[in-house]
């Protein structure tokens, strides 16, 4: 790969690049320093240049009667050595450090360097030069690195978003990890407009617009996975903030078998999808794998024996053997233009990213009832709260019985991490309060979280479903009929055995997969009052 054996090995992801640096310092027998370590501004070091420090990998430290001590990223070049040496007129004094810290260090201010105050006054105005000003910020090495490393991070924490977000005191940094949010840096206020470019750069964004919202899309390969990144820009009083959800296809479970599902729910879900013809809906808020859920279903379906057409807005996933359909409103194609056109494509089945109007709700309804099935999500909170919502969509209820086969709504609740979780009896009030009592025998232990060093203290790793299915049989049919109300049909349906969210996360606690805590914190807004 023509390159050290240390960096070749730590690009392959086969050793920490904090490893490689303790034994190269303790093979060079040099000192070994961290971000911690550096000063708050660097010493101002005559003969050193700039670019030569970001090239190889050179941070002045210090500079006394002794002197110049640097952090160096590959200190056995002897060729960096002497030409320190020869440039500074300096006794060089050589320290390992770590590569993203010597990055980090080198946008630091220095002695000499202008005040923020006209760092402020040089990034004022909109004409071409501010424009050019911001492409040569965003195309420095330390922006670039710093970047790679906010985006690389992703990999080791899980995390499933990065936050840019703008304040007062510099962009602050946050990854949503097992759908729980915490702030991991904040980079200088100075540098927040070029990370952002940088970031807007990548995702082929038009970096002059500060003003208004922009989509884009990133492809990068990090530690030897493809990454794809989904970008989202918005305007704040301080900035532009930055959302980047990521787009992990190897970390995505195509199989409803692996995402949680009971076997008693995950058998009549599949007799919903061996129907010719229906609506099945899947509901949830936002982040709660309804898409993912979906995307399972479809792989489920055998796409050589069907025509299958999806009509998304992002296609987040390009599965094979499927038409995928990009919404696109700048030019018009929206979900009920581009329904009206599939059906002249023959589909047998038709997956709509989301309905959102009356207008789309009512093409999906008339489709399922010429033939197709149709697949599609729904912002509401229980399962029997999607009957209401196409009612207030304009969908007649007669047309809703006739069409609609069966609604799942699903959350997603954290995993109690393995090598930590430990068990516990609850007491026989938690019992009878939580409902625990129905799924549990008398003195069988249930478990909590403790955090450890492989959950990172949060006692949680990874995530899986918790689901409520509602099949609509004849006796649900005739209640819609009657115009009865979410809270009506969801105890009609609970009366005939269906389990709701609640339910079936505390069976899943009680078979040691989660939490009591968690299924409180993630069930708790399954009312539509």
């Amino acid at each position: 790969m023509g390159d050290l054996i240390g960096r070749v090995l730590v690009r392959l992801g086969l050793v920490a690049d904090i490893d490689v640096v303790r034994v190269l310092s303790q093979q060079l027998q040099l000192p070994l320093i961290f971000g911690a370590d550096f000063p708050d501004i660097l010493p101002e070091v005559v003969g050193l240049l700039p670019d030569f420090a970001r090239t190889h990998g050179v941070c002045p430290v210090r500079v006394d009667d002794t002197g110049l001590t640097v952090a160096l990223a590959t200190p056995q070049d002897a060729f960096v050595l002497k030409a320190l040496r020869l440039a500074t007129g300096l006794a060089i004094h050589p320290c390992v450090a770590l590569e993203a810290d010597i990055e980090k260090a080198l946008t630091l201010p220095t002695e000499t360097a202008v005040s923020d105050e006209d760092d402020d006054l040089r990034l004022e105005g909109d004409g071409s030069d501010f424009v050019e000003h911001l492409k040569d910020l965003a195309s420095e090495a330390p922006v670039i690195r710093l970047v790679n490393a906010i985006i690389g991070r992703v990999i080791e924490m899980r995390a499933s978003d990065i936050h840019l977000e703008p304040f007062d005191d510099g962009l602050h940094v946050r990854y949503r990890v097992d759908g729980v949010i915490a702030t991991a840096e904040v980079v200088p206020p100075k540098h927040s407009a070029a990370v952002n470019s940088r970031v807007k750069l990548m995702a082929h964004l038009d970096i002059a617009e500060r003003r208004l919202p922009q989509d884009g899309r990133i492809k990068t390969r990090v530690k030897g996975r493809e990454l794809d990144l989904r970008v989202s820009t918005v305007p704040t009083v301080h900035g532009e903030s930055v959302v980047m959800r990521v787009l992990d296809r190897s970390a995505v479970r195509f199989s409803l078998e692996d995402m949680g599902f009971a076997p008693d729910t995950l058998a009549h879900f599949n007799g919903l999808l061996a129907r010719p013809h229906g609506i099945v809906l899947v509901t949830g808020p936002t982040g709660s794998g309804k898409t993912t859920t979906l995307y399972a279903a479809l792989s489920k379906i055998d796409a050589d024996a069907h025509k299958i057409i999806t009509v998304e807005e992002p296609v987040e996933y390009q599965l094979e053997g499927i038409n995928q359909i990009q919404v696109h409103g700048q030019i018009g194609l929206t979900f009920a233009r581009a329904l009206r056109s599939i059906l002249r494509q023959d589909p047998d089945i038709i997956m709509i990213g989301e309905m959102r109007d009356g207008e789309t709700a009512q093409i999906a309804v008339q489709s399922a009832l010429t033939g197709h099935l149709v697949l599609s999500t729904l912002h509401t909170n229980t399962a029997a709260g999607a009957v209401v919502r196409l009612t207030d969509m304009g969908v007649e209820r007669y047309l809703i019985t006739s069409s609609v086969n069966g609604v799942l709504s699903q959350r997603l609740v954290r995993q109690l991490c393995k090598h930590c979780k430990e068990p516990y009896v609850p007491d026989d009030t938690v019992l009878r309060t939580s409902g625990l009592k129905r799924f549990a025998q008398p003195g069988q232990p249930i478990y909590r979280a403790v955090g450890c060093d492989h959950c990172r203290g949060s006692g949680y790793s990874g995530r899986t479903g918790v689901h409520e299915l509602l099949v609509l049989d004849d006796a649900l049919r005739r209640a819609i009929l009657d115009g009865a109300d979410a809270g009506s049909l969801h105890a009609q349906a609970q009366a005939a055995g269906m389990l709701s969210l609640y339910d079936d996360g505390l069976r899943k606690v009680v078979a040691g997969h989660t939490s009591l805590d968690e299924v409180l914190r993630v069930t708790e807004d399954q009312s539509d009052a």
